[in-house]
């Protein structure tokens, strides 16, 4: 199994109500049992106050690599790419467990 984590910044004066950030958990939220190659979707806002923390967080599964592959290149999930780049940064990580 592939585990992909996303954790997204929001850019300086962006806040989580800003409508197009609505928009982007709204896109994201939908694809857990959209894309059939996911096999664990959760997601989330952080709760943390401590500076370095990220603001919203990804954890997702998949089967392997070539699953993983397919679920970003994926439509829907390329839609929500495209919403999430007009507000936030974030960096990935995917590790086999």
């Amino acid at each position: 199994m592939i585990r992909h984590l996303v954790l997204f910044k929001l850019n300086e004066g962006v806040e989580r109500d800003d409508p197009r950030v609505v928009k982007g958990v709204e896109a994201f939220r939908a694809l857990d049992g959209r894309i059939p190659e996911i096999r664990f979707w959760e997601l989330g806002w952080n709760l943390s106050d401590r500076p370095i923390a990220y603001d919203f967080a990804i954890n997702s599964g998949f089967d392997d690599v070539a699953a993983l592959r397919r679920y970003v290149e994926h439509p829907d999930h390329q839609a929500g790419v495209t919403l999430w780049h007009e507000f936030a940064t974030w960096v990935i990580a995917d590790y086999e467990y």
